[in-house]
């Protein structure tokens, strides 16, 4: 059971890897919810193959906390953006809906990038800072990066917009690493 436990955090690890654009033929783009709910899906049969599973040796321990720390910063991207994807189309909605002959995509900000620059990087850092400061048992180190991070984005979080995507990003990012963070724990306890 171990081995499949571990499979699945490889898996989680490869479809968070996987750009978005090169799971479908003629490059056409699968959307975002989708591919973060299958990283979601593959880290969950993780996390239930782990509970189920005995504890493993130290060297497949020290191998599965590693795989998890990469899970959580890579795999928050696609988390992070399916959000994203999830509270455009409702504003889109809200602003123009489909059924009185509003085109919802053209609510869709054409910007995937919005307001806030670097956030690709900074959410890497602060998912493997989270990673490791649940895995190590010292919870004040998620303090210290919510601290930091907001301190950093302060003069930017003014734009409304901003601090949106400020909340959805951080909130995301957080919980995903704390799911790969329980799902480590899960499968070496």
């Amino acid at each position: 059971m171990i081995v499949l436990a571990v499979t699945f955090l490889v898996l989680a690890l490869v479809i968070a890897l996987i750009p978005r654009s090169a799971q479908l033929p003629q490059r056409a783009e699968l959307p975002a919810w989708v591919h973060a709910g299958s990283a979601v899906v593959a880290l969950g049969a993780a996390a239930l193959a782990g509970y189920i599973a005995d504890a493993p040796a130290a060297a497949v321990q020290v191998t599965v906390l590693v795989i998890a720390v990469a899970v959580a910063a890579a795999g928050g991207s696609p988390i992070v953006l399916g959000a994203f994807s999830i509270a455009h189309r409702q504003a889109a909605r809200r602003r123009s809906p489909g059924i009185d002959g509003g085109d919802e995509s053209a609510a869709l900000p054409d910007d995937d990038e919005g307001p806030l620059r670097g956030g690709f990087t900074i959410g890497i850092l602060e998912r493997i800072a989270v990673t490791v400061s649940i895995l190590t048992a010292w919870p004040q180190g998620i303090a210290i990066v919510m601290a930091v991070k907001g301190l950093a984005r302060y003069p930017e979080l003014r734009n409304p917009d901003a601090s949106e995507q400020f909340i959805i990003g951080t909130a995301s990012s957080v919980l995903w690493a704390a799911a790969a963070s329980g799902t480590a724990y899960l499968i070496i306890t």
